[in-house]
């Protein structure tokens, strides 16, 4: 049974930075491209970070320069490091395959905000 659990968010002052981690558990990651989505209030989820191992990643234009993903496929884990945070980064944050045609976890709460 493949799953996703999220963590590491909370709230975050605008310029400041949060870590999320995603570990997951059913499947093997470092065969899969993977990747960070978003969903902000009131707005469909969005990709904003993709891994696509060997050091291969791209981001989306709103967190370009800011955000960066990683991975430890030792501990099946991917991150996301938020850098100079913006209340527009609010949003639940999740992992998934890229296409996302695993089952999604719970996600991880962000909020910027001072």
């Amino acid at each position: 049974q493949v799953q996703f659990v999220e963590s590491g968010g909370g709230l975050g002052q605008p310029g400041g930075s949060l870590r999320l981690s995603c570990v997951a558990s059913g499947i093997m990651l470092r065969i899969y491209v993977v990747g960070w989505y978003r969903q902000a209030p009131g707005k469909q989820r969005e990709l904003v970070a993709v891994d696509g191992g060997g050091g291969d990643t791209s981001y989306a234009d709103s967190v370009e320069g800011r955000f960066t993903i990683s991975r430890d496929n030792a501990k099946n884990t991917v991150y996301l490091q938020m850098n100079s945070l913006k209340p527009e980064d609010t949003g639940v944050y999740y992992c998934n395959r890229k296409p996302p045609t695993l089952p999604w976890g719970q996600g991880t709460q962000v909020t910027v905000s001072s």
